[in-house]
């Protein structure tokens, strides 16, 4: 899963977190990779699940908060739309998939206990080996490729060999690759000398995915690479694509169209079975907003009334938007169910 980042990395981190959190309820083992914060620290700041009666309990006052809304939005929207058929606003069924988790809190030290993880931090890692260059690509990038090889061999994960083990699956997650941090200068440069390093690393790391138990999570600040042609040839090279756009610090965070989410979630690429190209999602029009308790995506509907009180800019937007949304979304769109994590 290929995460292109928020500008302040905020957003992006707390789905991280979600992914490794949902390792941690399911008995997976963990692989953290980071060069800025101590996989320690992001491990101790992973959300709490919400087990059995109190998930019934929180979506039980979503449920009843949404209903107050629709009764508040029954009142705004023209008596012509009143009687046309509700569009749902979430992009999956009503199964239960997964699990959900209390961001206000954090994960209980009880359920690391049972778990088995592995961290790379790269400072650490860097003093304790010499600085190499192998194949054009970078030493933090050769060291982490050698540490990942190494568990999936020695820990059981290799799907190539008969398991001895009772089988399970490898987490991986890696924070922020590709940044200065990372000793790469593809952020910082429009010809960067390591132009292919994150692309090769992440074609090794594609192979040692393919023929083990393991699924990986990667973060990039891809509004930093400026250089379009690397981003074309890591989309390529992965699996899942997703971007978050943040409102924080743009136009967007105070225009009133956009009042009730906090950004936009781009579904770039999915993976297509039995095919050589991966599928596109048709699902263009998602939003997400943070909670007080829960991070929540789900179809962005725009709101129906355009009082005079909304800019000239902001109805110009609102158009804009318009296009970009799938047939059935907008106004209709009035539908309250979440994909809630």
């Amino acid at each position: 899963i290929f995460t292109e980042e928020d500008t302040y990395g905020l957003y992006s981190n707390l789905l991280f977190k979600y992914f490794l959190a949902e390792g941690v309820v399911c008995g997976h083992h963990l692989f953290v990779a980071s060069a800025e914060e101590h996989p320690d620290n992001i491990l101790k700041e992973l959300p709490a699940p919400l087990l059995d009666d109190s998930c019934r309990n929180e979506l039980g006052e979503e449920t009843t908060a949404v209903k107050s809304e629709d009764l508040e939005d029954s009142m705004k929207i023209a008596w012509r739309y009143q009687n046309l058929p509700k569009m749902e606003a979430s992009p999956t069924t009503s199964t239960k998939f997964g699990h959900y988790y209390d961001v206000s809190k954090t994960m209980s030290p009880e359920l690391f206990q049972p778990i088995k993880w592995h961290s790379f931090y790269l400072p650490e890692e860097l003093s304790l080996q010499s600085k190499m260059k192998t194949c054009n690509m970078n030493g933090a990038y050769t060291r982490l490729l050698q540490s990942i090889q190494k568990i999936i061999y020695q820990e059981g994960f290799d799907g190539s060999d008969p398991q001895k083990k009772q089988k399970n699956i490898l987490r991986i997650g890696i924070q922020s690759l590709g940044s200065m941090l990372w000793g790469d200068d593809i952020c910082s440069s429009d010809a960067p000398e390591d132009i292919h390093s994150l692309t090769k690393f992440l074609y090794v790391l594609r192979g040692l995915l393919r023929k083990s138990l393991s699924a990986c999570i990667i973060t990039v600040p891809s509004h930093l690479i400026q250089n379009k042609a690397i981003m074309e040839r890591v989309t390529n090279l992965s699996d899942i694509v997703v971007g978050l756009e943040s409102f924080i610090g743009s136009e967007r965070e105070t225009n009133p169209l956009y009042k009730d989410y906090h950004g936009l979630v781009h579904v770039h690429q999915i993976p297509r079975l039995n095919s050589l190209i991966c599928d596109v999602s048709d699902t263009k029009d998602l939003a997400f907003r943070l909670k007080r308790k829960l991070f929540t995506i789900e179809r962005l509907h725009l709101p129906p009334d355009l009082s005079d009180t909304v800019s000239q800019a902001s109805k110009q937007d609102l158009a804009e938007s318009a296009k970009l949304l799938s047939s059935g979304c907008g106004a209709m769109a009035i539908g309250k169910k979440h994909l809630d994590f």
